[in-house]
């Protein structure tokens, strides 16, 4: 059984929270008068959303809205709106912890910058086990050959598992956990590869690696390693009342105790870190360079139909596949003018998407994260999610919602989205 849960109750913590992760948000208010008052919002037009909100327990909803307000620098100031934000109330974060371990892999290649490594240069994986597979050729590369970079954006676009978990490998549970917790980003566990059934020793082992330039010579070489620390979720939390396991059904909740932990506010504000670095103080950002920033940025907002290596199928990859607020549900077109720079993951009957979202004809900007759990029968394994009918049309509505109340806003300042203009204009 999950702890009640009292939206008003959380904004103090929220208030700290945002307070310890961002210089520059001076307000912290509830969302729950935005999303509750009929004046605003017609429940006609999202009912979706609605009955989501009235219900906000039982979906275990949590919501972090932010406004950008710009000065007459362009400076940008922060007010953040809360709707169930609670940080000891677990939910399975699934593929958005894909975005800390790929900020992380560009902190890694800045720190190994005197071996002529960089994000382009071959990774060949080689294997340590049956179980730990090798990865040394890529098909949708140019030359036939992995690399940092392509992983990135395979992991951006569509979300690719592989991709992630090959970077997860380089790094290690140790790197990415100390790494981040350093950074403020304290209330969250990387402890596993995605979509692999593999023990928690084998998820504390990694792969051989080299990287080597053209000719095959190696530039710099990892060994197989292993993580001695245990990184776990400390409270054990467990969901639902029953789950599959092996073909049979457990008629107990699911322990989460061994999987990862990406709490909202954690990752939130890992995405606020890369469109306003400047608002964190120089330890709590990512150590990347100006150009690796912009090269997340531009993949964060692509559309799979933009991306010409890799090239994607658009029948597969319709341009909402992984743009899960305003578009979520049917495959559907994403005008030109609206840039989405996001994260998404879906597991578990979780849904989850954190974005910063542009209008560049109406000069909107806000920041959008929410989780949303719908899974009707409380039963885990079963593919039995209510993902199409509540999760993804709830997102799509707070997103739009939000945006309609962002057109209305009154702007003191104009934000000047020139350079985000620019990254997403750039031909890939």
């Amino acid at each position: 059984m999950s702890k009640p849960f009292f939206p008003s109750l959380v904004i103090m913590c929220c208030a700290l929270v945002l307070a310890s992760n961002c210089l520059a948000t001076e307000n912290v208010l509830s969302l729950q008068p935005l999303l509750t008052n009929t004046n605003i919002r017609n429940n006609d037009q999202y009912p979706i959303l609605d009955q989501v909100i009235k219900q906000a327990e039982k979906y275990r909803v949590q919501i972090i809205y932010t406004q950008i307000d710009r000065n007459a620098q362009n400076q940008p100031r922060l007010t953040g709106y809360q709707f169930g934000l609670n940080e000891q109330q677990y939910f399975y974060p699934a593929s958005t912890v894909k975005l800390p371990i790929a900020l992380l892999a560009l902190e890694w290649l800045q720190q190994h910058t005197q071996y002529g490594v960089n994000t382009k240069t071959t990774m060949l994986t080689d294997s340590s086990s049956a179980t730990l597979t090798a990865q040394l050729a890529d098909p949708s590369t140019a030359n036939g050959l992995p690399n940092i970079e392509h992983y990135i954006k395979k992991l951006l676009l569509v979300s690719d598992n592989d991709a992630s978990n090959r970077l997860y490998e380089l790094l290690g549970q140790d790197y990415i956990n100390k790494s981040l917790a350093a950074k403020g980003i304290h209330n969250t566990v990387i402890n596993h590869r995605l979509s692999i059934p593999l023990t928690s020793s084998e998820n504390r082992t990694y792969n051989p690696i080299r990287f080597v330039d053209n000719s095959n010579k190696i530039l710099y070489q990892l060994p197989q390693r292993h993580s001695t620390t245990i990184y776990r979720n400390d409270t054990k939390p467990k969901i639902g009342q029953a789950y599959f396991a092996d073909g049979k059904l457990i008629n107990q909740p699911m322990d989460f105790t061994d999987k990862n932990r990406f709490s909202l506010s954690d990752f939130d504000s890992t995405i606020k870190r890369i469109v306003f670095p400047q608002l964190f103080s120089a330890n709590q950002r990512f150590n990347i360079s100006a150009e690796q920033r912009k090269f997340m940025l531009k993949y964060m907002s692509m559309l799979p139909a933009m991306s010409i290596e890799p090239k994607y199928d658009v029948k597969q990859y319709p341009d909402n596949y992984s743009k899960f607020v305003m578009f979520g549900g049917n495959p559907q077109s994403i005008p030109k003018h609206i840039k989405i720079f996001n994260k998404t993951g879906w597991s578990y009957g979780h849904v989850i998407d954190g974005a910063y979202i542009v209008d560049s004809i109406n000069n909107v900007e806000f920041f959008l994260t929410a989780v949303v759990y719908a899974n009707e029968n409380a039963t885990l394994n079963d593919d039995n999610y209510q993902i199409e009918q509540i999760a993804l049309p709830f997102l799509n509505q707070l997103g739009n919602f939000l945006y309609q109340l962002e057109l209305t806003r009154t702007k003191q300042h104009a934000p000047d989205l020139t350079e985000i203009i620019q990254i997403t204009n750039k031909t890939d």
